[in-house]
C-alpha cells in the first residue's frame, strides 16, 4: 500500500484545474495538458527531500541547446498546442543564462500557451522578475525553503513588480518533516532510497492507476523524453527529440502500451513497480480520452 498523504500541496489543485482545462486534440489524439522542460542538469540546492541529496548524485552544469528547444516549440505550434509549457523538472531554471530568450522563443512560437516556471528564487531579483514577465512568462511559481521570512520577501518582490495574483504562486516548502516539508511527497520512483530524507522503494508494486503519461510530456535538457516527472533515474525513456518528432514520441507504441497498463492499475514494470506516487490526482479526463481513442 502507498503511504498516506501527510500534506496535500495546494498547487496540485491548481495543476488539476489547468489539466482539466487543457484537454485539446490533434487529429483526434489527446495532446498533453502540460509539456514540462527540465532544461539543464543543475541546481544550486541539495534539499533533504530531493534525490539530489543522495551521495553520488551527479550535478551536470549542462543546458538545453537553443536549436533543440526551438525544434520543440516549432513542433508544438504545428499541432496547435494550447496547453501549459513549464520550465521545471529536476533543476533550477534561472541558472541558465539563456532562460529569458527561451521564454521569449516559446512565446513567439506559442502565443496562446500558458508558460510557467518553477524556481527556488535564490537568484531572483526585481530586474530578473520583470524581465521574465516581459519575455512572455504567464506565471512564476516560487518554492520557498528557508522560512516564512523568505516567503514574505518574495511576496513583496512580486508586489513591487506589480504582478497580479494569477502571475505568481508562492509555495511554502519549509514545513517540518512530519508535514512532509510542505510537499506531497513520493519516493520519486525509488530514487529517495539514499537521499537525506530517505523513503524506501516499494517491495511490492501497487495495484493502482496512474495518469501521468496520459497528460504529461516531460523532456530533459538533452532531448530525452521520460515517461514521468517522478522518474529521476531515467529508467523509462520514450524517445529523444533530437531524432524524433514531438508527435512521434507522444504516440509511439511504447507510450500507448504504458498508458494502457497504468490506466488499468498495472505497475509491474520499472520504475513504476517501486513507485509510491498517487497518480490519479491529476489527468483523469486525459486518461479517459486515451481510452476512448484505443
Amino acid at each position: 500500500m502507498s503511504k498516506p498523504i501527510k500534506f496535500f500541496d495546494p498547487s496540485i489543485k491548481r495543476k488539476a484545474k489547468l489539466a482539466k482545462k487543457n484537454l485539446y486534440f490533434f487529429d483526434k489524439i489527446p495532446l498533453p495538458a502540460e509539456v514540462e522542460i527540465s532544461e539543464s542538469g543543475t541546481c544550486n540546492r541539495t534539499c533533504s527531500f530531493c534525490p539530489r541529496s543522495a551521495p553520488g548524485f551527479v550535478d551536470k552544469k549542462e543546458f538545453i541547446q537553443k536549436e533543440l528547444f526551438e525544434k520543440l516549440c516549432k513542433e508544438l505550434s504545428e499541432v496547435n498546442y494550447n496547453g501549459t509549457l513549464r520550465f521545471s523538472g529536476f533543476v533550477e531554471p534561472l541558472l541558465d543564462k539563456n532562460i529569458f530568450s527561451l521564454v521569449e522563443m516559446a512565446r513567439n512560437y506559442l502565443q496562446n500557451v500558458n508558460i510557467e516556471m518553477v524556481t527556488n528564487g535564490d537568484v531572483l531579483n526585481l530586474k530578473r522578475l520583470k524581465k521574465l514577465m516581459h519575455s512572455g512568462l504567464n506565471t512564476l511559481l516560487i518554492s520557498v525553503y528557508d522560512g516564512k521570512e523568505d516567503a514574505d520577501k518574495f511576496q513583496k518582490l512580486c508586489e513591487d513588480a506589480k504582478l497580479e495574483d494569477h502571475q505568481y504562486v508562492i509555495r511554502h516548502r519549509y514545513l517540518p518533516p512530519e508535514k512532509d516539508f510542505g510537499i506531497t511527497m513520493s519516493n520519486r520512483a525509488g530514487m529517495m532510497k539514499n537521499a537525506e530524507h530517505q523513503i524506501e522503494p516499494l517491495k511490492e508494486s501497487l495495484n493502482a492507476p496512474c495518469y501521468y503519461p496520459h497528460y504529461t510530456f516531460f523532456m530533459d535538457y538533452n532531448g530525452d523524453v521520460l515517461m514521468c516527472p517522478h522518474d529521476w533515474g531515467k529508467k523509462k525513456i520514450l524517445g529523444n527529440l533530437k531524432n524524433e518528432t514531438f508527435m512521434e514520441i507522444w504516440t509511439t507504441m511504447k507510450s500507448k502500451e504504458i498508458r494502457f497498463k497504468l490506466k488499468n492499475g498495472n505497475r509491474n514494470f520499472s520504475p513504476c513497480d517501486v513507485c509510491d506516487v498517487k497518480g490519479t490526482l491529476i489527468g483523469k479526463d486525459h486518461a479517459e480520452a486515451w481510452t476512448k481513442l484505443d
